[in-house]
């Protein structure tokens, strides 16, 4: 049997070993431990598609396992980002969440199954970029004034086109209506392609369209962009004014992307996330990558991220309430 003072040795001994000493903890579990999934919840060669595999693409092996990229599309975006709020404290699967899912989705639909701060960590800012009020390559019209000039002259005859009713690129219009005290008639398509061949073939004036997926057509020639959304010119539209230097200031908008996890992943997990998206965020090859695209990196970390989604959520929904906005 073991005397008294072998077990005070024991005692003694087991206090001061490194696991248990004071103010010590427990290493993290290895991680991650299986293939990581990445939801887009948006369909393949879109912004957040093209992003997502990029990045994904990027870190390769660099966490030790792969990463799986997922198309979720559906309700502006809102199947996707249900799929990860309902996997919480799940340090692997992962998400591109956007201002249709994050700020507009949720205080435009009646049902949304999650809380769009709540239900998340949210990471990492991916990347931004503008709406662009555009015209066919053809038409006379020049400048975005002389747009509003001749919807002034014939009230609601002017029509702008969009990927679909309350997406970004819907609420932009909206903002430039409301902004200036003009009647247009929006035209809702299911998605953007449709949307740019009617512009194409003259069935609508104007298109209001995310810069991404209409830089091919500005190159060429086919389309004609008269004014960007956001607060600072287009890199890749170096000509075209913003709204505010066209004579509109209250029409600013961004497009803007993040990265985000479920609630409750460990704390230590959500920083090593923002770290690496980061200093991918940094890279020369991803920087190369979105510039083509006229998107920019994302500076804002997880605190900043996450503050940009809380205040666009009351923007959006003044927005959708003065244009009485419905969901399709």
């Amino acid at each position: 049997m073991l005397s008294r003072r072998h077990l005070l040795l024991a005692g003694t001994a087991a206090a001061l070993s490194p696991s248990l000493a004071a103010g010590q903890t427990a290493a993290p579990a290895p991680w991650p431990t299986k293939p990581i999934r990445w939801i887009v919840n948006f369909p393949p060669a879109g912004a957040a598609d093209i992003m997502s595999r990029a990045l994904a693409e990027y870190f390769g092996t660099k966490l030790g396992q792969p990463i799986v990229v997922e198309n979720k599309p559906g309700a502006g975006g809102m199947l996707g980002a249900d799929i990860v709020a309902k996997a919480r404290g799940d340090a692997h699967i992962v998400m591109i969440s956007s201002a249709a899912s994050h700020g507009i989705g949720p205080v435009l639909y009646k049902d949304v199954p999650y809380d769009p701060l709540a239900d998340f960590t949210h990471i990492h800012l991916v990347g931004t970029f503008p709406t662009v009020l555009a015209v066919n390559g053809t038409s006379p019209i020049a400048s975005a004034k002389e747009l509003i000039d001749m919807a002034r002259a014939k009230p609601g005859e002017v029509t702008y086109g969009s990927g679909g009713n309350g997406t970004m690129n819907h609420l932009v219009g909206q903002l430039l209506a409301l902004s200036t005290k003009t009647q247009f008639t929006h035209i809702p398509y299911r998605g953007s392609a449709p949307a740019m061949n009617d512009l194409l073939g003259g069935q609508i004036t104007a298109l209001m369209e995310s810069l991404p997926t209409a830089t091919g057509y500005f190159t060429s020639g086919r389309m004609k962009p008269l004014a960007v959304s956001e607060d600072q010119r287009a890199p890749t539209l170096p000509d075209v004014p913003t709204f505010r230097e066209a004579g509109f200031p209250e029409v600013v908008a961004t497009n803007w992307f993040g990265f985000s996890a479920p609630a409750g992943i460990p704390p230590e997990i959500a920083k090593r996330w923002e770290t690496e998206i980061a200093a991918a965020l940094q890279s020369a090859e991803i920087k190369e990558r979105f510039e083509k695209l006229g998107i920019r990196p994302g500076t804002l970390g997880s605190q900043g991220y996450t503050a940009l989604i809380a205040t666009e959520l009351p923007r959006w929904r003044e927005v959708i309430k003065a244009g009485n906005i419905r969901a399709d």
